[in-house]
């Protein structure tokens, strides 16, 4: 992990309050997934952000990941130590996920993981992951929740024009409620 030294005051507290969001029973169920999906074991055994992060940092295991759920998607996965091309692997990774029909907005940034920043997003991208594999047919071990496919509705023009009488409640509708006999701001109350 990067040496940031000692956080104070706000960055203090939303260090605290990440590390409070950190679950070791959804990192057990991150790593039994990742290693039942590519067959390997990772390299540190044991629990605690800091060991997944040094578990998965060199982004080999997430590279062999997608391309167990999608083949070819990384087509080369870099095994340097250089920390530019152990970037790139996450980066990679970061692609294919996305590219595989996991939303941007449930992707992690590369330092997140590299440096781990921030483990829990990490959790969470893989969860998506695993989530969408579901959705896609994958044979293999399964975690997170199925993504549900759409459901469209087709209604007749009676059912829509039914509709259109109705006021609904995001509206605003007040039952009859008005602001007559209302003073206006700055007037004096009359007793």
């Amino acid at each position: 992990m990067a040496n940031r030294g000692r956080s104070f005051g706000l960055s203090a507290e939303l260090k605290a309050k990440q590390k409070a969001k950190y679950d070791i029973e959804r990192e057990k169920e991150c790593r039994n997934w990742i290693e039942g999906c590519t067959g390997n074991q990772l390299s540190d055994q044991e629990l605690g952000s800091e060991h997944l992060q040094k578990s998965l940092k060199n982004g080999i295991a997430v590279c062999n990941l997608i391309n167990v759920l999608a083949p070819g998607s990384v087509k080369k996965i870099n095994e340097s130590t250089m920390a530019f091309k152990q970037m790139e692997n996450i980066g990679k990774f970061l692609d294919a996920t996305k590219e595989y029909g996991v939303p941007s907005s449930q992707l992690f940034q590369t330092v997140d993981l590299y440096e781990g920043q921030n483990m829990v997003s990490v959790i969470d991208c893989i969860w998506a992951l695993a989530s969408q594999a579901q959705k896609k047919g994958y044979a293999g071990p399964v975690w997170g929740v199925k993504v549900a496919d759409k459901n469209v509705r087709e209604f007749d023009e009676a059912t829509l024009r039914a509709g259109q009488g109705e006021i609904g409640l995001q509206a605003g509708y007040n039952k009859g409620a008005t602001q007559a006999g209302m003073t206006a701001y700055g007037t004096t109350r009359h007793m």
